[in-house]
């Protein structure tokens, strides 16, 4: 990945490559969940720790073979386990529980002592080939690549690298793998010859969809895989009733929900716990992270971190909603407009050019243009309150802490610093003084002096 983060902490669609692996692998509810770590494994254990809290970790102090990760995993659950193993890959994160769930099925219905989990591929180069029984479809070997003859390599069946096998057989067949090959490991693929020559069956299940198996070893696959997810995830959103109008544009976090003729736009992304409610329209080109949109609100050209936007809201376009916005139903926050930390009441309007940071609003009032909640005194945040059906003025400053009374007024330009009583109207900005003749002394000549002259007469003579 040449990359300072370790390759299955990378990210796509909302989880990293391990996430997804965990997530697809917390679908078989298992007794015991165990990640082998290895490079990195400060960071790695650190990760799990946050997404899956019941994860079991061993340690590979030497990176000797997948055979030898495996059997520090048992280690970690006491020498075996009595029952079914099933070993993935932490870097394939287009796997599915679905899939997995099938292969422990066909590995009870068959009864066999390891199943692997296969896939037919378009081109099968550079994989390990199945070659099976013409007979009884059994397993007979997994054929390396380089290894195979020309009708071997005609096989396009390919090996996945996960495998589920009998727990008290993996044990004892892990004991007898041997190191003596070109890199000196032990492979992990060496059972399955190991349980054959024993007398025991090694049989397949073969993945619906050979993508899900394509493991991430740079980034031009992570990109791929990146978008493979998010076709699927776009596909089951529409599916369910969900208009995405252009999918190419669109993208979402595996976490991310949708309700019924929810409208998403083209150039939106959704991440994190995003919820878009029934009827809602998100977009064009928004950016929306763990964010909740209300039933029939209307989302445009907007950036939204940890918001709330009531059912029939308005937001944008180019708005910024920050962490702690609470904007109620049918209100609206509109063009140049940034909130943080504020609770918007019902039908109240904020619709341009404006700060409203730290601050409860009631319902039904309407912010005037460039208005700026003053809240921050350089040392600490305070808090401005403005009531339900009031009318502040353009370009007002609200200098926290402040309260506006409800059905209040305040006067456009006003610098509001005292408590406003209910009611009132507020006018807080200095007099106006004209200076007669100041350009014709101060500029004479100029454009501004000449056209100022051009008025004064033609203003006499009309006189």
């Amino acid at each position: 990945m040449k990359s300072a983060i370790p390759k299955v902490l990378h990210e796509i669609s909302g989880r990293s490559l391990v996430g997804h692996v965990l997530a697809a692998a917390r679908e078989l509810d298992p007794e015991n969940l165990v990640v082998v770590v290895g490079h990195a494994r400060e960071k790695v254990t650190a990760h799990l720790a946050e997404v899956d809290a019941g994860v079991r970790t061993a340690v590979q102090e030497e990176q000797n073979g997948t055979g030898h990760a495996v059997r520090m995993g048992l280690e970690q659950l006491g020498g075996g386990v009595d029952g079914t193993v099933v070993v993935v890959c932490g870097d394939t994160p287009l796997l599915t529980g679905a899939t997995l769930a099938a292969l422990a099925a066909t590995h009870h219905a068959d009864g066999n002592a390891v199943t692997v989990l296969t896939a037919e591929v378009p081109d099968a180069t550079g994989y390990g080939r199945i070659v099976r029984d013409a007979a009884s479809g059994a397993v007979t070997a997994i054929v390396e690549h380089k290894d195979a003859d020309d009708a071997v390599r005609a096989i396009r069946e390919i090996n996945s690298g996960v495998f589920a096998f009998d727990g008290p057989l993996l044990a004892d067949a892990l004991k007898k793998v041997r190191t003596d090959n070109s890199q000196g490991e032990e492979y992990l693929t060496d059972v399955l010859g190991i349980l054959r020559e024993a007398g025991h069956r090694v049989g397949a299940s073969v993945a619906a969809d050979h993508r899900e198996i394509a493991g991430i070893n740079n980034r031009v696959q992570l990109s791929e895989a990146r978008r493979t997810l998010n076709d699927r995830l776009l596909t089951a959103a529409m599916l369910s009733g969900v208009t995405v109008v252009d999918p190419a544009t669109t993208w979402v976090d595996v976490t991310v929900t949708f309700e019924q003729d929810a409208v998403v736009h083209p150039g939106t992304q959704l991440h994190g716990s995003t919820h878009i409610g029934e009827g809602a329209q998100v977009g064009p080109n928004c950016r929306l992270k763990d964010t909740e949109v209300g039933a029939g609100a209307r989302v445009d050209n907007t950036v939204s971190d940890s918001a709330r936007i009531g059912p029939g809201a308005s937001v944008g376009p180019f708005a910024y909603l920050r962490p702690g916005t609470r904007l109620g139903a049918k209100g609206k926050i509109g063009t140049y407009v940034e909130t943080k930390n504020a609770s918007i009441g019902e039908g109240t309007k904020i619709p341009h050019l404006s700060y409203v940071g730290d601050a409860t609003i009631g319902e039904y009032s309407n912010i005037g243009a460039a208005s700026v909640f003053v809240n921050y005194d350089g040392q600490d945040k305070h808090h401005t309150t403005v009531g339900s059906h009031c009318r502040t003025g353009s370009d007002n400053m609200f200098v926290a802490p402040v309260t506006v009374g409800d059905g209040a007024y305040t006067a456009a330009g006003s610098v509001i610093t005292k408590d406003v009583p209910p009611g009132s109207l507020a006018v807080a900005r200095g007099q106006q003084r004209n200076i007669e003749g100041w350009v014709a002394r101060k500029r004479p000549g100029s454009a501004a002096a000449k056209a100022a002259e051009t008025a004064s007469r033609q203003a006499q003579s009309e006189s």
